[in-house]
């Protein structure tokens, strides 16, 4: 995949430029030089007077898209190709669109300016001014950098993990909030402020899409509960697909079942664990050789851990000279734990839910229409409110959505119900509750680079992650 990305554009360019025999004479270039694979792309460099090294940006995944595009419109500048009309059949049908005028037009060449030659400075400013652009776009509607921050997804992906986020895979999501600063989020940087204004704001919109949200991808989208910010502007949080619109789901005892049979668990998958020594701790030395990184003593008193562990790890501790019990923690149905601060749904007494005994839910589908009463109106009140723009009131024990009175309620969107994959440290859809289609962001894809903050360069690389595809199991 790697390969196809790097390689499939330079060779795809270099086949075209090998048509545009006519375009190189006209330059002053011998017609040869458009038939030699490579060195035709030096000598195109050379045409629209700019250094080889650009070629550089060729190796770099979607950014080589944005390289040919510019290519393409620089080399019709110089030869006096500038109007709209040209410029735009040059960056949509660029591969058919030269190879015609080398056959069946007049080739004039100009130069990039005829007047005399870019300035030192402006070269600079042209490429930073490209630079921009290009990684605004790629950001915007093809992939996006992401660093995992918490452990709420181990062992699958780890703290220090940078991301490739790839938006066309579920179809780029027009921004929503489109002037903006580039390269923040939300807020700017060292200032502190907003990094975007508010004053036009666009529908919600995608691109056609490669392919639909699948049941266990990795799934990076904005954070439904940050109603203060625009859809697109709230944090961005990553966690594991595990309901799609129409399923049914309930954790048991801990377990997640997906439509009544026991779901997917990835092998790294961790819980927690209750251990018991026998009155000796374990030696730090061999927890960070097995990787548990996660929990630690729970009392003052030697002996008691709270550990997130693999089904690994749980058998390697449990198998240790000075391990007596290793029990896994899972809350009582109907007991809600104190520590909780989000509940989903908000109504605890008549939802009882915890993170072990949870449901049974179904998550909400485009289209599929459902019967609401004061009983259930908890579970959808955010989604017919919040997400879908209604208005909602409750008057005499009868529901009003618009001012109108109604038992039902259509959904407008699809949605996905997220959990992480270190269950018990994971604040995620149990606590609040489902993600609209519109908050999806794109699919985690590929891990260029892993850092093991607790460790100095160069022994902080985990050699082994970089550049690995980030898989469903």
């Amino acid at each position: 995949m790697l390969f196809i990305l790097i390689f499939g554009p330079v060779i795809s360019f270099t086949i075209i430029v090998m048509l545009l025999g006519n375009f190189f004479e006209k330059a002053g270039l011998e017609r040869k030089l458009a038939l030699t694979p490579f060195a035709n792309i030096l000598s195109y460099f050379k045409i629209i007077e700019r250094t080889p090294l650009w070629s550089i940006l060729f190796v770099f995944p979607y950014i080589n898209i944005i390289l040919i595009i510019w290519l393409i419109t620089e080399f019709l500048k110089v030869f006096n190709r500038r109007d709209i009309p040209s410029q735009i059949l040059g960056i949509f049908f660029g591969y058919i669109f030269l190879p015609v005028l080398n056959f069946v037009t007049p080739i004039t060449y100009v130069g990039s300016k005829p007047q005399g030659k870019r300035s030192s400075a402006r070269e600079w400013v042209d490429a930073l001014l490209f630079a921009v652009v290009a990684a605004t776009i790629i950001r915007a509607f093809i992939i996006e950098a992401y660093t995992i921050p918490t452990s709420s997804m181990e062992k699958t992906l780890l703290v220090g993990d940078f991301l490739f986020v790839s938006k066309f895979h579920y179809g780029a999501r027009v921004p929503m909030t489109p002037i903006a600063f580039p390269f923040a989020h939300h807020t700017m940087p060292v200032f502190g402020t907003k990094s975007y204004l508010e004053w036009i704001k666009l529908p919600y919109y995608r691109f056609p899409k490669i392919q639909s949200v699948e049941r266990n991808e990795m799934v990076v989208f904005n954070w439904p509960q940050e109603h203060f910010r625009p859809v697109d502007k709230r944090e961005n949080y990553i966690k594991r697909c595990v309901g799609i619109p129409g399923d049914s789901l309930e954790v048991i005892n801990g377990i997640l079942h997906i439509n009544g049979e026991k779901a997917y668990e990835p092998v790294d998958m961790q819980y927690q664990y209750y251990v018991l020594t026998d009155g000796t701790n374990f030696n730090p030395k061999t927890l960070q050789e097995l990787n548990i990184t996660d929990g630690g003593r729970i009392t003052s008193n030697k002996g008691q851990y709270l550990l997130s562990l693999t089904e690994k790890n749980y058998e390697a501790i449990k198998n240790m000279n000075n391990t007596k019990r290793v029990e896994r923690r899972i809350t009582p149905k109907g007991q809600v734990e104190e520590f909780q601060r989000y509940h989903f749904p908000p109504d605890l007494k008549s939802f009882p839910w915890n993170v072990d005994n949870y449901g049974p839910l179904v998550v909400p589908k485009k289209g599929v229409s459902v019967s609401i009463d004061m009983n259930n109106l908890p579970v959808y009140e955010r989604i017919i409110t919040l997400y879908e723009g209604n208005t909602l009131q409750k008057k005499d024990g009868k529901i009003f959505i618009n001012d109108e009175e109604t038992d039902s309620y259509t959904f407008k969107m699809d949605y996905y119900w997220m959990m992480g994959d270190n269950r018990h440290n994971s604040e995620d859809s149990r606590f609040w509750g489902f993600v609209p289609e519109d908050h999806i962001v794109g699919k985690a894809w590929l891990i260029w680079l892993s850092l093991d903050k607790a460790k100095n360069f160069p022994s902080n690389i985990r050699w082994k992650r970089l550049f690995s595809v980030i898989k469903t199991d």
